[in-house]
């Protein structure tokens, strides 16, 4: 060298063997992970490696290795769990997972039959598990039993707001059917009296038509309908009290146009009503018969003392004095029509619902049947005393 210049001074290696003085030889770092790393014990001449601000020689970074032997040799106690992130599964992912295998299941032929029968079989479960627990508890609930009351003839229930009540029923006051007094489908013939069968009624008839000023033919038909009723159609308890209000709102007891009745109950001249052509406030029914019961064969009419539209007389015409002949223009056939037209479905004319249910079926108009109620409770209530 140069005089003058300045020596750079080299640091010494440190020996390969280990010292002369007995310190034993500095022990490699162990993992992390593998237990607790001992800092070497330094003996008195030897000296720390890489001290701060010495200058000294430093070891390169050699990766993640190298990192935890630092940490180890710094006093912390840090555990690597290898392969760790190899069995971290998200929930979500797991539940994915799930959803694409039963579809994917369930698209085979297997599946297209087991799950359908699963689900069955859950409703079936379902099912039945809720029978279990509602219906022993429905069973097992006692229901309140209504106290008896004694049968009457017309319910407890009130009638209709604005509804009157039913007419008193009198029926044939003071007597049962005379004697002699046939009744249609009767299995042994008695003596009649000469003429139609209502006339047995004359005496009753006469007693009654003085207070009401009903005719005693027409009367005689409606009493005389009243008792087959009674035995052809006992559930129904008609009165001949409502027939005589439809008798006389119809037609005046057969006067109307003019006719009279005759003995035998023929009302003549025949009763025919206006054409039913939908005018005047008229029901408009094209002709059904031919013209043959009212003679006009472009509308039908109402024939008779009750007036009857030919098709509900060709449905329900009845022969009620024996001739042979169902007459919708002889009072007693059209009468006892009439109380059958009454009793359909099982009425019980008793009932105001059945009894104001009836009136509008003959003729549905309100003001029609007001005017039959308020006939046949006048009726009733001035034969009530008569024997």
């Amino acid at each position: 060298m140069v005089d003058g210049e300045r020596r750079a001074t080299a640091r010494p290696l440190r020996p390969a063997a280990p010292p002369d003085d007995g310190t034993p030889p500095i022990p490699r770092p162990r993992r992390a992970g593998s237990g607790p790393v001992e800092k070497p014990q330094l003996g008195p001449g030897a000296k720390a490696d890489a001290e701060p601000g010495s200058g000294g020689d430093e070891q390169p970074d050699s990766g993640p290795e190298t990192k935890a032997e630092a940490a180890a040799e710094s006093g912390g106690r840090r555990r690597r769990m290898p392969f760790a992130h190899a069995v971290r599964t998200r929930p979500r992912q797991l539940t994915v997972g799930a959803a694409r295998a039963t579809r994917a299941w369930s698209r085979r032929p297997g599946g297209r039959t087991t799950l359908p029968a699963l689900f069955l079989l859950a409703l079936v479960a379902a099912a039945a598990t809720a029978g279990a627990v509602v219906v022993p508890a429905a069973v097992g609930r006692p229901e309140p039993v209504a106290e008896a009351t004694p049968s009457q003839s017309v319910p407890q229930t009130a009638a209709a707001p604005a509804t009157p009540p039913l007419p008193e029923l009198t029926g044939l006051p003071g007597t049962a059917a005379p004697t002699g007094t046939p009744l249609p489908g009767a299995t042994t013939a008695p003596v009649l009296p000469a003429g139609r069968p209502a006339d047995a009624l004359t005496g009753w008839a006469q007693r009654v038509g003085a207070v009401t000023g009903v005719p005693v033919v027409a009367l005689q038909a409606y009493a005389y309908a009243e008792l087959v009723l009674a035995q052809t159609h006992r559930g129904c308890q008609l009165s001949w009290t409502t027939l005589a209000a439809i008798g006389y709102v119809e037609s005046r007891h057969g006067a109307a146009n003019g006719a009279t009745l005759q003995a035998d109950g023929r009302a003549l001249p025949e009763i025919k009503g206006e054409p039913l052509d939908g005018q005047g406030g008229r029901s408009r029914i094209l002709d059904t018969d031919q013209g043959l019961l009212d003679g006009d064969r472009v509308h039908d009419r109402a024939l008779g003392p009750m007036q009857f539209i030919p098709t509900t007389w060709q449905e329900i015409g009845a022969d009620a004095d024996g001739d042979g002949v169902k007459n919708p223009h002889d009072i007693d056939d059209a009468a006892l029509a009439a109380g059958l037209y009454l009793c359909k479905g099982g009425r019980n004319m008793t009932i105001p619902g059945d009894w104001w249910g009836a009136i509008l079926s003959y003729n549905d108009v309100r003001r029609y049947a007001q005017a039959v109620f308020d006939k046949a409770d006048e009726y009733g209530r001035l034969s009530r005393n008569v024997r």
